[in-house]
């Protein structure tokens, strides 16, 4: 008995290191605090203006980069499953359509909600450091690159150049810490979007058929078009909440600190 008492008492003491270690890694720091404040700025603020009468023009021009994403990743999906891409196009209304030959559907399809949630989970998470944000930016301004070859119309490409222009011009002032920020809020938005978009296509009901009805139609009646957008609307709001977890546990360094690293990233 007296092993097992001891092997027991180990586990326990084990047990009790780790808990205190995803403790202190999720404990935000001063510096976190003020990026968790931000994110609920954000939130509040685009929730408030999203439907707002005049004052959401506001939001149109992130509105249609979220759009943009949301297409980049059925197009990124596509590519990987052998299909070709025909064109991505944006409009004004807030929609978007990629055209392709070839490739699965059931890849496809969900990609767009999944891809871009995750995209904007990638950006949460990197909009609490700024050299992350700084590499986040690339990797965002290479998505908005491919955009752009698969564009078929103005203001798709008008969207692409636009935000392209904004990411250059914050990289440079301040060694990117204004960077940071747009990261983050193009990261929430992304986020918000995806979540908003799934209810609205299932909830209210638009007039234009959704991607989570084309799946449901694809995988014969296995699940209706509504529990396929419950999932997918979990999963985003899974991605966003890790978004913010793994930013919390990643990034630790002070605003001092952070800009010591940028400045010596790029220029």
């Amino acid at each position: 008995m007296a092993p097992l008492q001891a092997d027991y008492e180990r586990y326990l003491v084990a047990r009790q290191v780790v808990a205190d270690q995803a403790v202190s890694a999720l404990t935000p720091t001063s510096d976190q605090k003020i990026t968790l404040i931000i994110i609920g700025v954000y939130t509040a603020a685009i929730l408030v203006l999203w439907n707002m009468p005049i004052v959401k023009i506001v939001l149109s021009p992130f509105k249609l980069l979220t759009v943009g994403l949301h297409e980049f990743s059925h197009a990124f999906v596509g590519c990987l499953t052998c299909a070709k891409i025909e064109s991505i196009e944006i409009d004004p209304d807030e929609g978007g359509v990629t055209r392709m030959r070839g490739g699965i559907p059931m890849c496809t399809l969900p990609a767009g909600y999944l891809g871009s949630s995750l995209i904007g989970a990638i950006l949460v998470m990197c909009g609490f450091n700024i050299l992350a944000s700084k590499i986040a930016s690339i990797i965002l301004g290479v998505c908005l690159l491919f955009v752009l070859w698969w564009a078929k119309n103005w203001l798709t490409r008008g969207i692409g150049v636009l935000f392209i222009g904004v990411m250059i011009f914050l990289w440079w002032l301040e060694h990117g810490v204004g960077l940071k920020y747009f990261v983050l809020f193009v990261g929430v938005m992304s986020c918000l979007y995806c979540l908003w978009d799934i209810l609205d296509d299932l909830v209210f009901r638009k007039l234009h058929e959704s991607d989570a009805s084309k799946f449901a139609q694809v995988c014969g009646s296995c699940m209706s078009s509504r529990v396929w957008g419950v999932f997918w609307f979990i999963v985003s709001l899974i991605f966003f909440i890790a978004g913010i977890l793994i930013g919390l546990a990643a990034f630790k360094e002070d605003q001092q600190t952070q800009q010591q690293q940028a400045s010596g990233f790029g220029w």
